[in-house]
């Protein structure tokens, strides 16, 4: 199946290390790393990761946004720009070595026009052949009315594609209103969806169901960080445990198990297996340090690991 990513606020990560962060000091940083980010990006990089076909649109301006090509160009990523006056955001990570402590910092990025809302979702809609899975993931850029991911799930539903959410707030509430294949909320953003507060292991997949009955999904993917995740149908429900590893650091282990996930709905895996790749990929990208995502031979072993370990629920 033909996999087609969509980022509307991509990134470009800039990450360094420097001795002792101190206020007021001139701080002589190692030479700076440049990767590119955004959720569907990074979604994007995984599937290659796992040879998977995937393209990614993303919206693109300026000298960061030509960086962004050329680095998603070099890791073998089919990239689909679409072009922005704006520039494209940077991020900005820096460890200190005497800590090991890491301060990241999020830009906001600039809004779209709305000529360039109006070319994105032209650019969505005249994609040829389109797609059979589509995934939106990431943030949007600020001042950009949430109603354009209500409008681009709606034109992949109209092609027949099966939509994989992975964003939040107002964004994730428009997605909703037209209804997806796969959603992947963790317990806190599960609990807003449904209202329940102070949902737990035991009343996860029951807050999961009641979203699917209403019809806003027909899987569930509820993350649960060290405690893996629930696996939820109209049919059923499985728990995959999470795989105990060093942990260096969590950035990109969502985006990570998103495009675990997908690799397997594209190989028309079944629902045990893609919750236990999609764990299995999330828990390998944790095993790197900084903003890098998993390495396909940890992802790999653990998903051989985890096959017999996915068990029904209630």
């Amino acid at each position: 199946m033909k996999v087609l990513t969509i980022t509307l606020n991509p990134t470009v990560d800039k990450s360094s290390e420097v001795q002792n962060i101190k206020p007021e000091k001139k701080l002589r940083c190692a030479t700076p790393k440049y990767e590119p980010g955004g959720g569907g990006i990074n979604v994007s990089r995984g599937l290659v990761r796992l040879d998977i076909n995937s393209t990614a649109l993303f919206t693109s301006g300026g000298r960061t946004g030509e960086l962004l090509e050329n680095l998603l160009t070099k890791e073998h990523v089919d990239i689909l720009p679409v072009k922005t006056k704006g520039e494209t955001r940077e991020n900005f990570t820096v460890v200190d070595t005497a800590s090991n402590e890491q301060y990241r910092f999020g830009m906001p990025g600039e809004p779209l026009t709305q000529q360039e809302i109006n070319n994105t979702l032209e650019t969505i809609a005249n994609y040829s052949p389109f797609p059979e899975i589509v995934v939106i993931s990431g943030s949007l850029p600020p001042e950009t009315s949430p109603d354009i991911l209500r409008k681009i799930t709606a034109i992949a539903k109209e092609n027949n594609a099966k939509v994989v959410a992975d964003t939040s707030g107002d964004a994730l509430t428009e997605i909703l209103k037209e209804g997806v294949y796969l959603l992947k909320p963790n317990l806190g953003e599960l609990s807003r969806l449904t209202g329940i507060e102070n949902l737990d292991n035991e009343s996860a997949d029951d807050a999961a169901k009641r979203l699917i009955e209403e019809g806003k999904a027909e899987m569930i993917v509820v993350s649960m960080g060290p405690q893996g995740a629930y696996m939820v149908t109209k049919d059923e429900c499985l728990h995959v445990p999470a795989p105990s590893v060093r942990k260096l650091s969590t950035v990109g282990a969502g985006d990570s198990m998103v495009a675990g996930m997908v690799s397997i709905i594209a190989q028309n895996g079944t629902a045990a297996q893609m919750a236990c790749m999609g764990v299995a990929c999330g828990t390998a990208a944790t095993m790197n340090p900084g903003t890098g995502l998993f390495k396909t031979e940890d992802a790999k072993r653990l998903y051989t690991w985890l096959t017999d370990k996915a068990v029904p629920v209630k």
